[in-house]
Parts: C-alpha cells; sequence; structure tokens
C-alpha cells in the first residue's frame, strides 16, 4: 500500500467509526443478502459480532503503516476463520460487502479514489488471513 492509499483508508475509518454499530449493521445485512448461506457461519449474537468487527478493523486500519507487525495476527485470524468453516471464496464477498458498507455510510464523500485504497488494503489482509487458512488445513482445498 501507498502511504496515500494508507492516508486516505485511515481518514475515511474516522469518520466511520462514530456510526461504527450502523455501519456492521449494514456490512452483515448486504452479506448475508450476497451470500445467504455465510449466515449459519455467524452463531453469536451479531450485535456482539459486529463490535468484534469494527474492533478488528479499527486495529488493522491503525496499524496499515507496519502491516508486518499486523501480519502473524492476522495470519492467526485466518487459522480461527478455518475453524469455523469460513471457506477462501467467501473472502471475495466480505470484501464486497465491504466497500458496499463504506458506499453507505459514507455517501457521496466516498470516492473511487478511497473505495481503491479500501480494496487494496482487504485485499492485502485478505491474502494473509488466506495463508492463515491454508497453515489450519492443509489437506483441505480452501
Amino acid at each position: 500500500m501507498t502511504p496515500k492509499q494508507i492516508a486516505l483508508v485511515q481518514a475515511t475509518w474516522r469518520q466511520v467509526h462514530p456510526v461504527a454499530e450502523r455501519s456492521a449493521e449494514f456490512f452483515y445485512g448486504r452479506l448475508f443478502a450476497l451470500d445467504p448461506s455465510l449466515r449459519p457461519l455467524f452463531r453469536a449474537d451479531l450485535r456482539e459480532q459486529g463490535r468484534k468487527l469494527m474492533a478488528t478493523i479499527a486495529v488493522a486500519v491503525d496499524s496499515l503503516a507496519q502491516l508486518e507487525d499486523l501480519a502473524s495476527d492476522v495470519r492467526a485470524l485466518g487459522r480461527r476463520h478455518a475453524g469455523y468453516g469460513v471457506e477462501e471464496r467467501h473472502y471475495a464477498t466480505v470484501g464486497a460487502a465491504l466497500i458496499w458498507t463504506l458506499e453507505r455510510v459514507l455517501g457521496a464523500g466516498f470516492t473511487q479514489e478511497m473505495a481503491d485504497a479500501w480494496s487494496t488494503a482487504y485485499d492485502v489482509l485478505a491474502d494473509v488471513m488466506k495463508e492463515g487458512m491454508k497453515d489450519a488445513l492443509p489437506a483441505r482445498a480452501v
């Protein structure tokens, strides 16, 4: 990621953070609309899951300039996701739901440049999570 992309992601996150609970509701609504088969993977209370999601995103966004420091935690998250039944193909759906959510929350202020920066950030983190999934499930095709 470029320094400009990092700055864009961090700036937009500062706008989203005050409405994090609503953003999480949008995210999960969109995620399950895109792929209803994902709903059973979320056994916990979605409100609590949404708080965890927003906290995880906050940590990732704050750490974008030091991605190498975050890699082991992100890889571990991927291993945990594998244990929940997440498949590699699900990451694209999650990314689409995330961008859609940001578009809805930020409205016209969410530019294509911001969307591209968020997509890049998500792709980088998702790739590390997928590595973790592969570590967790060496015999299973992910």
